[in-house]
């Protein structure tokens, strides 16, 4: 019995693989249309492959999206504030606290900074690993106006290679007590705004500890830290309520907003302070009495400027 021979499938497999190709591309398009569209007019698509926020192929996963949006969010806060520094020719100079990586300075630098020309950008961070590759990404961008050095931000406010005042102090989720010292960094550079986004927040809550049993015996307010949960939240609020004070009675209009949904982000308290000059005498007090109320003064009373009777 013959064999017939199989007819030749090549042209259809042909047309299959064409099909799946171009479906492929039109998929790949697609997402990079879709990049693309969350990204800012103007945005270096190269710098965020180098930050490591795109993927080589130029993809975002859901971490990196997280990081852009939390700092595009900031952005928005800080672009106004250098326009308006800048309006008149001045030469913004920028103090970028707890850079880590240097997210927020690279983009800052990248959407603002470089079209303007001029203008400065201190990124201050303690890990020298960190502070090295930040030099050399600056270094192989061009962004000859960006300037990174390894200390600490508490050592920031004396060290005689950082000019005498800065324009706008940031602190992006700087540690604990780092968000104090930037804000002191602030006030000892005359600063004209500060971007502060609080980050965990250890020290209130020791205090609160360690007073508890006698807290608990003096008023029935010291139920609010009993459970360790509740103290970590207290601590924390409490935290940000004595710096936002303690920036109005150093002469600062305090705005404290959002950064981005809490879905993206549980550190996500944005404090905007603008400069006006006018100490608020009452902002003091309040200051005084809260950390009187809690037991705070001798622990924490120097660092506001309140002194033990």
């Amino acid at each position: 019995m013959s064999r017939h021979p199989v007819p030749a499938r090549q042209p259809q497999d042909a047309r299959a693989k064409e099909g799946l190709r171009q479906k492929g591309a039109a998929a790949a398009q697609a997402a990079d249309a879709a990049v693309l569209a969350e990204l800012r007019p103007g945005q270096s698509v190269e710098l965020l492959k180098e930050l490591h926020i795109l993927t080589r192929e130029g993809r975002l996963n859901q971490d990196s999206r997280r990081k852009l949006k939390q700092v595009y969010h900031l952005y928005q806060f800080i672009e106004p504030l250098l326009s308006e520094l800048s309006a008149d020719g001045h030469a913004p100079l920028l103090a970028d606290h707890g850079a880590g990586k240097s997210y927020l300075g690279f983009i800052l630098y990248d959407l603002f900074f470089k079209s303007l020309g001029r203008g400065e950008i201190y990124g201050i961070e303690w890990r020298a690993d960190l502070v090295q590759r930040s030099r050399e990404l600056a270094q192989r961008l061009g962004f000859e106006r960006m300037h990174f050095f390894d200390m600490s931000v508490a050592d920031a406010a004396g060290a005689a290679e950082l000019p005498e005042r800065f324009d706008i102090v940031t602190a992006l989720h700087a540690c604990d007590t780092a968000t104090d010292d930037a804000i002191d960094f602030g006030l000892r550079k005359q600063a004209r705004a500060m971007v502060l986004v609080p980050c965990c927040q250890a020290e209130v809550a020791a205090c609160l500890r360690s007073t508890k049993a006698l807290s608990l015996s003096r008023t029935p307010l010291a139920e609010l830290w009993r459970h360790p949960i509740h103290t970590r939240e207290l601590g924390s609020q409490i935290t940000n309520v004595l710096r936002c004070l303690h920036l109005e009675a150093s002469g600062y209009q305090v705005t404290v907003t959002e950064l981005v949904g809490w879905e993206h982000s549980l550190k996500n308290e944005l404090i905007l302070a603008r400069h006006t000059g006018q100490k608020k005498r009452s902002a003091r007090e309040r200051l005084a009495a809260i950390l009187d109320e809690f037991g705070l003064t001798q622990a924490l009373g120097a660092r506001f400027g309140i002194c033990q009777n």
